[in-house]
């Protein structure tokens, strides 16, 4: 069964506010094919999300010089629980929405300062008028709408606390959380943005699963004119022993991008991105219209 990708990537985006190195550096790990057409790693960082996107573009443009499709693996959510697009009465496809509004109101500088927490308390204060559901902040930046430690459980009527996909994810942190470890809200909030950005400039070219793709295992027929799919890790899924000189995080982002590449080569890939076993005709089209889906989850 021939390959659907002829390169993997692991892309771990920042929410830090200043240019940083290590954990909250930009981490992109790249599996490719090098000149004797074996399997090999690459690991690629960046000090601030501006020198991040211009990198992984760098990546995507060599690949797409070369006639070499990508698959594109962000280990932060492509989407938020359901019923968020509704409550800021955005119109259109709700996942669509939803981008184009953080794109709009996220303000991210090159050097890394980013007003992430200005864009949670704007959200909330647009649903609920208060500090909910987005919360976590530095204690500098608490407003009304916004507050370092959350205020409340999610109850009836809320928003959810979690995707669909985080509630089969173990360990999936909630992304209503957007400062302190583990705060993924932050990461997309800001990361969104930049997806966004790619699928402007290579359009059709690229597809975001299972946004556009829809739920079925993919064929090398599906790909005909498509350079990039772009799909959402969890990249803590698989276990990784860090190698020597590496950290806990790019080992992870190795390790989920080799074993797509091993799942790809075993013909066992394409299968994942067909609909998940059990998830109900209503659940599906949540996944596929709003929240996005974690492949494999």
């Amino acid at each position: 069964m021939s390959r659907l990708f002829n390169a993997y990537l692991a892309v771990r985006w920042s929410a830090a506010s200043k240019a940083s190195a290590g954990a909250d550096s930009v981490q992109i790990g790249l599996i490719k094919r090098d000149v004797r057409f074996r399997n090999a790693y690459e690991a690629h960082a960046a000090p601030t999300r501006a020198e991040g996107e211009k990198r992984l573009i760098a990546i995507l443009e060599d690949l797409g010089k070369r006639g070499e499709k990508a698959l594109v693996g962000f280990d932060f959510p492509l989407g938020f629980p359901r019923g968020l697009a509704a409550g800021l009465k955005l119109p259109g496809e709700p996942w669509q929405a939803v981008w184009t509004q953080l794109d709009k109101m996220v303000k991210d500088k090159a050097d890394n300062t980013n007003n992430r927490f200005g864009v949670g308390a704007e959200i909330n204060r647009r649903l609920t008028g208060g500090p909910f559901p987005f919360w976590g902040c530095p204690p500098r930046d608490a407003l009304t709408t916004i507050q370092p430690k959350r205020q409340r459980e999610h109850g009836p009527g809320d928003l959810p606390e979690r995707r669909l996909t985080e509630e089969r994810a173990k360990g999936a942190p909630s992304i209503w959380k957007l400062y302190y470890n583990g705060s993924i809200g932050g990461q997309a909030i800001l990361g969104i943005p930049m997806a966004r950005r790619l699928k402007q400039r290579y359009g059709e070219a690229m597809q975001v699963w299972p946004f556009e793709t829809g739920w079925k295992t993919l064929t090398p027929a599906d790909l005909d004119g498509v350079k990039i799919v772009a799909a959402e890790l969890f990249a803590g899924q698989e276990s990784a022993r860090p190698a020597p000189g590496e950290t806990k995080d790019q080992a992870e982002l190795r390790a989920a991008a080799e074993h797509l590449a091993r799942l790809d080569e075993g013909g066992r890939l394409a299968a994942l991105f067909d609909r998940p076993k059990g998830l109900s005709d209503a659940d599906a089209e949540v996944a596929r219209a709003e929240e996005g889906w974690i492949l494999g989850a």
